[in-house]
């Protein structure tokens, strides 16, 4: 039987570039969506075409009967469940001192209550052995100015990760979060300048804006077979290193 991976909001983005690596990497895929259905469709099309699996299937991450259904019909569909990557959430920025209330309740909404919608049911149906993925920021560690309501919900993913880790730890389940740095992504392009991008480029070690592969990578890792000794854990995925040749060069120079 195909082993089958959810990746939530995997229609654009990060979220797409998962639901193609796991595909590449064996798994039946559940291309979840919220509102982007025909970016989702066009990320099932090219799964198939590439010759994976994939089903699309749309849910509001903040409702419970709907992410239960997500999961429901996931079973239905695929008899098992291996891997949930739980990437869903948004990044409103605002100033603490303007107390905007509502800004905080939906960032709270969508990263952090739907992240444990989606958790709740992993731990509830995945199999024996399995993954979960949740994802979070740099940004717990640095707090940047006007990120109070993105960090407080992408901190409480990390306890999130934390707690469920131990109590799925005798069903051999890992839990790990990824929490990105800069990147350079859909995401985060979208709401950046130039300058903005190099400031964010400055705050990484190698001063530079990562790439959507090295985070693949640090999934690929996670829910293969040389993952199975890593759960609890906050990977920080911060800076890409030269490669083999670069280091050459390097050394040569």
């Amino acid at each position: 039987m195909v082993k089958t991976a959810i990746v939530m909001e995997a229609s654009w983005g990060i979220g797409r570039s998962i639901a193609d690596r796991l595909a590449e990497d064996g798994f039946a895929v559940i291309v979840h969506f919220s509102s982007h259905a025909r970016e989702a469709d066009e990320t099932v099309a090219a799964i198939m075409e590439a010759g994976g699996q994939a089903v699309a299937l749309q849910a509001d991450v903040t409702r419970e009967e709907e992410i239960k259904q997500l999961f429901e019909t996931t079973l239905d569909q695929f008899g098992r469940i291996d891997v949930v990557v739980s990437h869903s959430g948004i990044m409103a920025l605002s100033p603490m001192s303007r107390g905007d209330v509502d800004t905080f309740d939906k960032t709270i909404r969508t990263n952090l209550r739907g992240a444990f919608l989606v958790f709740a049911q992993a731990a509830l149906h995945i199999a024996d052995g399995g993954r979960i993925i949740g994802f979070s920021s740099i940004g717990v560690g640095t707090a940047p100015p006007s990120y109070g309501a993105y960090v407080a919900s992408k901190a409480g993913v990390e306890g999130l990760v934390r707690v469920m880790a131990k109590e799925l730890r005798k069903r051999q389940v890992c839990v790990n979060a990824v929490a990105l740095g800069p990147g350079a992504t859909e995401h985060l392009l979208q709401g950046m300048n130039g300058e903005q991008t190099a400031r964010a480029g400055d705050l990484e070690p190698s001063q530079e804006i990562g790439e959507t592969r090295d985070i693949l990578h640090v999934v690929s890792f996670l829910t293969g077979p040389d993952g199975g000794w890593v759960s609890g854990q906050v990977i920080p995925v911060t800076e890409r290193l030269p490669d083999r040749r670069e280091f050459m060069e390097l050394e040569v120079a």
